[in-house]
């Protein structure tokens, strides 16, 4: 990169006065985002946040030149599905940098999924609107969050002035700019909650233009099974008549493999029926959950944690508990399937991290079953579920609706590597995506899902959220057994037409915004 105070002339136009620009972006194959769109060796003018100039002759004055030689100039990623809102306030400014994603080539992270959102948006926003940030941000109104907020962990439907007020609650949470609801109907207190009652949270946020997005209530065949948790979403849908959006869409364990193309239809006949319908996956053939979410029976985390507690310790539950936990526990695969990516507690033991669950009860006198249970006593750990087939994947990944996500967290490579790998793996290597899609499943179909408006794509008048990649270099570092190395190849990222990686290297400048949908009060660059 350059900083040249002089103008740079692209070709020879007499007539039309000259643009000046903060930033000037020469000689790179540019990919807009559009849907099958072309790469184009045209130049790219950013001021003041924007971009002000697509194309080849103009006299452009630019304070700094990017030479893109060799290099793909694409809109920046957006995530729609991470963890990764603690890092943003964190009081770290390397975590709020958030370079992992950065590095990614992703330059806004959605936050508040599988119904973890905490439901004061309008003060999240304010916080976030002060602390310095590098990427862009929105939220989601997390259901299991709101419901633990008025109605505690209860097992029950909620009261009627309990429902009442978690919609009251919605309704605020979408007037301050939230995405829409989330749920994580397979987690504690989300499961235990009925469609009804999600049916009427999703239509207030849905009469604000928002979004629902579901971890679905089953992806495997714990409950109700794979494909009626695929029905309900399009129930909620339907009835509460809102856009939905199915998170991280998968076949979880070998109970349920195959059944990718029935989803498929299901979805697909949805959409004819006029229905909003998305999905979003992550390119890993492994899930990334805790050992009780995975291999407890929900019953178990039902009230607070002292309640939890005592039901583990509860000898006459115990029979119970161990028969459940060992189904759970076949679904996923076996043992050999559970890797412990991270402990939650000081408890915990820091051997654990990189070694299965059959090979840490091995060097104990637990069976795997009551080393699972063991270990949610001692404070619970984060796991790698291996559980996906490869066929199921590409089903999905092929879908013109299903757009790139992570998932990112702590201790799964996901959070560090998912765009270079779906690059690498899917795009490249086995050539299941054209580049083209992926650049639009990663940007620009995000953007258009959950309005956020001028951003996902490369046009006058957008914000200038851009990343420049070396096709040759972009590739995932991280992995199951150092999933913290961030990936290569990004060569430039601006947020909001600021560096955030100037010539491969993190740069100090925090230019994250907190976004709004774009059809709030108060929105961001609402049209």
């Amino acid at each position: 990169m350059r900083n040249l105070w002089f103008a740079c002339l692209i070709g020879l136009s007499a007539c039309a006065p000259a643009i000046e620009a903060d930033t000037l972006i020469i000689n790179g194959k540019v990919f807009t985002g559009e849907k099958s769109g072309e790469g184009q060796y045209i130049n790219l003018a950013i001021s003041e946040g924007k971009i002000v100039f697509l194309g080849e002759k103009r006299t452009v004055r630019a304070k700094t030149i990017v030479d893109a030689q060799g290099l793909y100039v694409l809109p920046g990623f957006i995530d729609p599905h991470t963890h990764s809102f603690s890092d943003l306030i964190s009081d770290d400014p390397i975590k709020r940098r958030n370079d992992n994603y950065l590095f990614q080539g992703v330059t806004t992270v959605i936050n508040g999924n599988d119904g973890f959102g905490e439901p004061n948006i309008a003060e999240q926003m304010s916080d976030l609107d002060e602390t310095p940030i590098g990427t862009n941000t929105a939220l989601f109104i997390g259901h299991g969050a709101l419901r633990q907020t008025v109605m505690g962990g209860k097992d029950s439907a909620p009261s009627k002035d309990e429902l009442a007020m978690m919609v009251e609650t919605i309704g605020q949470g979408m007037e301050a700019g939230a995405l829409g609801l989330s749920t994580g109907l397979f987690y504690a207190p989300g499961s235990f909650s009925n469609t009804e009652e999600v049916i009427a949270l999703a239509r207030e946020a849905g009469r604000y233009g928002g979004v629902y997005d579901s971890h679905i209530r089953d992806e495997a065949n714990y409950s109700i099974g794979l494909i009626p948790a695929i029905e309900e979403v399009i129930q909620i849908a339907e009835e509460a008549e809102i856009p939905a959006n199915i998170a991280h869409i998968k076949a979880l364990g070998t109970d349920v493999w195959g059944q990718s193309d029935q989803i498929i239809r299901l979805v697909e006949a949805a959409q004819r029926r006029g229905l909003s319908m998305t999905a979003d996956q992550y390119p890993w053939r492994a899930s990334g959950t805790r050992v009780s979410n995975a291999l407890l029976p929900r019953w178990v985390k039902a009230g607070d944690h002292t309640s939890y507690m005592a039901r583990l310790n509860d000898s006459e539950l115990r029979a119970q508990i161990l028969s459940e936990t060992a189904e759970n526990l076949r679904r996923r695969g076996g043992p050999s399937s559970i890797l412990i990516t991270s402990t939650l507690s000081s408890q915990g033991d820091t051997d654990w991290v990189g070694k299965t669950l059959g090979e840490i009860a091995a060097k104990t006198e637990f069976t795997p079953i009551e080393m699972a249970i063991q270990i949610a006593q001692l404070g619970d750990a984060r796991i790698a579920s291996f559980n996906m087939n490869p066929e199921d994947m590409r089903r999905f990944m092929e879908q013109s609706w299903v757009m790139t996500s992570s998932d990112g967290s702590t201790g799964h490579p996901r959070k560090y590597a998912s765009y270079p790998k779906k690059y690498q793996e899917y795009v490249v290597n086995q050539k299941w995506l054209p580049f083209e899609d992926f650049v639009y499943r990663s940007a620009g179909l995000v953007a258009d899902t959950f309005n956020l408006c001028n951003r996902g794509y490369l046009r006058i008048g957008y914000e200038a959220d851009i990343t420049l990649i070396d096709p040759d270099a972009f590739a995932p570092k991280a992995d199951f057994q150092n999933p913290a190395v961030l990936s290569t190849g990004v060569r430039h990222v601006f947020v909001n037409g600021r560096p955030a990686i100037s010539d491969g290297v993190a740069t100090d400048i925090f230019a994250g915004q907190a976004l709004r949908r774009c059809n709030s009060e108060g929105a961001d660059n609402a049209e």
